[in-house]
């Protein structure tokens, strides 16, 4: 391992991240579980961060891919392509969206670059709201929209963003309010915010925080926000890389916490829908999506291999109810593990719904972070057998606990016991 480790350094950016003091190599995976190189059997509740979302080496989707890998791979968006028309009528008809498109990508962070080219190509600006707090990947565009210092190692930017408040509810000028006016005073802050610039082009918004540490605004937020953006005709992008297909148990689509005032108009996709396959993509409206007045291809995007892994990964998602799962047994582990932290000055708050949780650490007495805490919690759970994440907005002192969403009940218990002797030991 340590000579994996020392190749690693000698050919990959000094600045691309690794968990633990020791560096950890998986080797293979099967249910929630995997293995290290060195035998080691984890209970993986980060799911190589939340992309793995129903199982690793899931039978359906493992014998999905042989087959089509034995027929063909790749031919590009050139050509007909069967599996992605079939996998793409699916995500329109579960999207919620009117009159739907779909544009596959190979990630989050190009379904989110795409879905900015066409809102700022649609409404003719390039100025875009976005949440403080937020994460939205790792282009130059999308680093230019991240409200996350510790994620934007840059200020250039081909667009002028705009943050706005309301992605963290426990933090921030309005966090003392209830939830009634802590809606009101976000909504009044972007009233004010919109008087003072030019029409953008549309609000990015993850509906849970992923990389900030799953973190969220009171539901109807974003439908409230809705009714102000209307009348300027703004757009509203919903960032459902992290929060789709379920994971957060009460909804299929994180934006369905706030649907008062109907869908999204661009929805964006990526990580669990592949399990571990390389997909992202954008839903929008047809006037939307077929704005562009220049020709465009997608490569890699939809190629045949990475479709028939989304289409037999979706199948076993729906015909499972993993998303009841998510609910069910999510509901479980979130109150066993406010359980665990009630008599730990050191845990701010325990959040999140669905298998997406999150442990905030902060030095006890004070709400300060503890992002050491949170680096020596990491290490005692992979002791224990148990693998999670971690992020948070002004430091990374969040704990992130995102399993498979197959998740069984006793597996949410070995994981809590695990989590719950971490946090002790750590205190």
């Amino acid at each position: 391992m340590n000579d994996l480790y020392a190749r690693h350094r000698r050919v990959l950016p000094d600045w691309l991240a690794l968990y633990y003091d020791q560096p950890l190599e998986i080797t293979h995976g099967e249910g929630r579980h995997v293995w290290d190189a060195q035998g080691n059997k984890y209970l993986d509740f980060f799911g190589g961060i939340l992309t793995t979302m129903t199982a690793h080496a899931l039978p359906e989707v493992t014998k999905a891919v042989s087959e089509q890998a034995g027929r063909i791979i790749h031919s590009s968006t050139l050509y007909l392509n069967r599996p992605m028309v079939e996998l793409a009528e699916r995500i329109a008809h579960l999207s919620g969206i009117p009159d739907a498109r779909v544009f596959f990508t190979t990630s989050g962070t190009e379904a989110n670059d795409t879905a900015l080219l066409l809102a700022t190509a649609h409404r003719r600006s390039n100025t875009i709201l976005a949440m403080r707090n937020s994460y939205h990947g790792r282009s130059f565009s999308a680093v230019g929209i991240t409200g996350n210092r510790g994620w934007s190692p840059t200020s250039l930017s081909p667009l002028q963003t705009l943050y706005v408040h309301g992605g963290v509810r426990t933090r921030g000028p309005y966090a003392s309010l209830d939830d009634s006016a802590f809606i009101e005073a976000c909504v009044d802050d972007l009233k004010d915010l919109l008087g003072h610039t030019r029409p953008p082009a549309a609000l990015i918004a993850e509906p849970v925080q992923g990389v900030g540490g799953f973190t969220s605004p009171p539901d109807g937020l974003y439908a409230a926000f809705r009714e102000v953006l209307n009348a300027y005709g703004i757009l509203w992008i919903a960032d459902e890389v992290q929060t789709g297909w379920g994971r957060t148990g009460d909804h299929f689509w994180g934006w369905q916490a706030h649907d008062r005032n109907g869908p999204p108009d661009i929805v964006t996709f990526a990580k669990g829908i592949g399990n571990g396959m390389s997909i992202g993509g954008v839903v929008a409206r047809a006037e939307i999506m077929n704005c562009l007045d220049a020709n465009s291809i997608s490569t890699f995007g939809g190629t045949q291999v990475t479709m028939a892994a989304g289409l037999a990964n979706l199948a076993h998602l729906l015909e499972h109810d993993l998303q009841g799962n998510a609910r069910r047994v999510g509901g479980l582990l979130i109150e066993r593990l406010r359980a665990a932290a009630a008599q730990d000055s050191g845990v701010r708050e325990v959040r999140g719904r669905g298998l997406m949780i999150g442990i905030e650490l902060t030095r006890p007495g004070t709400d300060e972070a503890d992002p050491d805490r949170a680096a020596a919690v990491l290490e005692a759970a992979r002791a224990g057998g148990l693998l999670i994440g971690k992020g948070g907005g002004h430091s990374t002192s969040a704990l992130r606990v995102a399993p498979p969403l197959s998740l069984t009940v006793a597996e949410a218990e070995e994981g809590a016991a695990i989590l719950e002797s971490a946090l002790r030991s750590t205190q």
